[in-house]
């Protein structure tokens, strides 16, 4: 679910939540469905869930095509590992991905959905005549109970930076609890990068503006806006011309391997060179999900490249290489945008000089859908170190 207080700063305001579903399988046990329905939520996870109710969420999301049109070419792309399967969309939404799949030939798709658009998903799936090959399962896919194990496990996941949300570890559970050994996770990689910006028009707008508001000096409310746009991060949309530096990568997640507790706490350090003359802002991070099969173990990871090298790579693919998703700056804009961590102020760099520090990305304990980040940067004889919370 967005932010509150993000609402606005885009024309693509609602976002996300999932993982729950409507009706009871056609096939199965409905005692067993019913009480998944009915299993006792965390005050978080009712919360989340209930917003994935709303329709402009999946309005938002349906309508990005960069997101929906990756999906649909990945299932293309893999439909012989996908035609006469058994798949598992975690979190289907409206169904969108499991309808895809059917109609790329699945023998089987179990649409999990915690929310109560899982009762649309059942309607719009008898309404495309493939209720025989698509069952929706309303319940969290940790509590609900299916009749085999699949082939295929696909889910949108992702959430702002990645890993906003949380809900990567319910895509795990079902991982471990329903895949069968061999079988395909789309998305199977996700990479998050960051960079140092500039955006000085952002700046000015939201700081800079109240030192003279209709020709009264407001300078007084400086130090507030100050405060306000550097203690929460900001989801909008830069270029390619507001990053200061090659990214370098946060974390690269490897779905078929990967494990839930990692996400607690994510440390990075970095070390980058500015490539021009400019005002540091802030920094930006965005991600991007590769549609693979299981990795090779002796394939390097973006976080043993050059991030150069990953970009040329990315630029490089033909038909044949497998589907990626980018929501990095440079790319076509997505409902995810960037996401956005500013200083209260600026910091001037020249060109090649060094920008380092780390950077923490950690689960809430009041809520582990939510993140706390803390931004270490030292550059030129100056230190900065905030703390953001992501709410």
């Amino acid at each position: 679910m967005l932010p509150s207080h993000l609402n606005g700063h885009s024309p693509l305001a609602r976002r996300r939540p999932r993982l729950s579903a409507a009706s009871p399988p056609a096939t199965g046990d409905s005692d067993a469905a019913a009480a998944a329905a009915d299993a006792p939520l965390a005050e978080h996870d009712r919360i989340y869930f209930q917003s994935y109710s709303h329709i402009g969420i999946h309005e938002a999301m349906i309508k990005d095509r960069v997101r929906t049109d990756a999906y649909r070419s990945a299932i293309m792309h893999h439909q012989k590992f996908i035609e006469g399967k058994v798949v598992m969309d975690v979190g289907c939404g409206t169904g969108i991905l499991s309808v895809f799949c059917a109609r790329a030939g699945a023998k089987r798709v179990y649409a999990v959905e915690a929310s109560e658009m899982a009762t649309q998903a059942r309607e719009i799936v008898k309404a495309n005549n493939l209720d025989d090959k698509v069952v929706v399962v309303h319940g969290r896919v940790e509590d609900v109970e299916v009749e085999d194990k699949v082939d295929v496990i696909i889910s949108e996941w992702m959430g702002y930076m990645l890993l906003y949300e949380s809900m990567l570890p319910s895509v795990l559970f079902a991982r471990d609890k329903w895949l069968k050994p061999g079988g395909l996770i789309l998305p199977s990689h996700a990479t998050l990068f960051m960079a140092p910006i500039t955006n000085s028009e952002r700046y000015e707008g939201s700081v800079d503006f109240w030192s003279d508001v209709y020709g009264i000096n407001m300078s007084a409310l400086v130090p507030l806006a100050k405060k306000f746009t550097s203690e929460e991060p900001s989801i909008e949309i830069i270029g390619g011309e507001n990053v200061l530096s090659w990214p370098f990568v946060v974390k690269h997640i490897d779905c078929y391997t990967f494990k839930a507790e990692e996400l607690k706490s994510i440390t990075t350090k970095y070390k980058v060179s500015s490539m021009m003359l400019a005002p540091i802002h802030g920094f930006g991070l965005w991600f991007e999900v590769e549609f693979n099969g299981p990795s090779n173990p002796t394939d390097k990871s973006p976080s043993d490249l050059n991030p150069l090298d990953v970009i040329r790579k990315k630029r490089r693919r033909g038909s044949e290489d497998p589907v990626v998703l980018s929501t990095a700056p440079e790319d076509e804009p997505t409902h995810w945008h960037q996401t956005i961590l500013y200083f209260p102020d600026p910091i001037e760099v020249k060109q090649d000089q060094i920008i380092e520090g780390s950077v923490k990305v950690s689960q809430s304990e009041e809520n582990p859908r939510f993140l706390n980040i803390q931004l270490d940067c030292t550059t030129g004889g100056q230190t900065s170190v905030k703390d953001y919370a992501m709410r």
